[in-house]
């Protein structure tokens, strides 16, 4: 199918070239979620190999900002819960334009010679770039097919609908002159952990939005039928998630599914490094198996189009059902989750199949 590219707006791509020989300091924007900023490694390696001198530092939200141990070309974070990707604020309007006024001070103390700002498609990066051109950042890119004036200095078009996230990023970084060097996902793993089986299916039951999970006893069920034919299931999630990891690990009967929390994401990246497969949903453990060749067994839902977040580096089996209203972008879903109605089996013997034992240990 032909994708359709945007309207171009007349004031976009009107940028002059960037001097990159002159960049000296790089801010890196991505204020979403963790697996958004492990989609950004390609960019970040672009950005290494074509300005090798330059300190990279990255903006980004408490969840994003924790896999700064993995990124092995950022020098520096400013983590912040900036509030143009909060969806309700619990503080008034002063709070708010009081914590605004202090990002644009840390900013400015960076003393950037460039700020990049990545988005998803439905996210707009003018916040971002106003808080760059009020800390006097002199060079500052975004992609948008909205007008947003003067406030960046390179306004480039949008990408055709669909883009994948990396490739996206890659878009942004092509139009200034950086060229890309690979599309692969990349971490480093500075932790290990203690205490594992030789053997494991990693289960991670969460996500970001409840309209993004598989539900918990289904999950338990794939947990049960993997286990009653003698599969380690490690059950994980964030400190957040302990209720629904318990409900997975409770309905699942125990036996050899157990749960395994407390991991901050470092830990959680060793874990899933020494896998034999990963089930998960749309989340950043998708992401994680992806960047360190994993196998991935997901239930994506109708949140995005697959396109624009699978799994291209690892063999990845993406389960789903096939509705109309995908991809929704909501975060709550009013129709009974149809776009995840998927046979705990059919999850399970993906999962077989992807760990090679599949006819070792069918169901």
């Amino acid at each position: 199918m032909t994708r359709a590219r945007p309207a171009r707006h007349p004031a976009a791509d009107r940028g002059g070239p960037v001097d990159w020989s002159a960049v000296e300091r790089i801010l890196v924007v991505r204020t979403d979620n963790l697996g958004d900023v492990v989609m950004l490694t390609p960019v970040l390696r672009a950005l290494r190999r074509a300005v090798p001198r330059a300190r990279i530092d990255l903006l980004a939200s408490p969840a994003g900002a924790a896999a700064a141990p993995l990124l092995a070309e950022v020098r520096h974070v400013i983590t912040e819960s900036v509030v143009w990707q909060q969806v309700h604020a619990d503080v008034d309007a002063a709070t708010m334009a009081l914590a605004e006024l202090d990002l644009v001070r840390r900013v400015a103390a960076g003393e950037y010679d460039a700020m990049l700002v990545f988005t998803s498609p439905t996210q707009s990066p003018w916040p971002a770039a106003h808080v760059g051109m009020l800390a006097g950042i002199p060079v500052r890119a975004v992609h948008s097919a909205e007008f947003g004036g003067a406030v960046a200095t390179h306004w480039i078009s949008e990408p055709p609908a669909g883009t994948h996230q990396v490739d996206r990023g890659l878009h942004l970084l092509e139009a200034l002159g950086v060229p890309a060097a690979g599309r692969a996902l990349e971490l480093r793993l500075p932790s290990t952990v203690d205490g594992l089986p030789d053997s494991y299916v990693l289960l991670a039951p969460g996500g970001s939005a409840p309209a993004k999970r598989y539900p918990a006893a289904r999950f338990a069920t794939v947990a049960g039928l993997l286990g009653d034919i003698g599969l380690d299931v490690l059950v994980t999630g964030t400190p957040r998630e302990h209720r629904l990891i318990q409900s997975v690990v409770d309905g699942a009967g125990g036996g050899r599914v157990r749960a395994l929390e407390g991991l901050d994401v470092p830990a959680l990246a060793a874990v899933v490094a020494r896998a034999d497969v990963v089930l998960c949903n749309n989340s950043a453990c998708m992401h994680l198996a992806d960047a360190l060749g994993v196998p991935v067994v997901v239930t994506y839902s109708g949140t995005e189009r697959r396109s624009e977040m699978r799994p291209r580096t690892t063999k990845a089996e993406l389960l789903h059902g096939s509705v109309p209203c995908a991809p929704c972008r909501q975060f709550e879903c009013p129709y009974g989750l149809e776009c995840l109605d998927i046979d705990p089996e059919d999850v399970a013997r993906a999962a077989l199949r992807l760990a090679g034992i599949g006819e070792v240990c069918p169901l």
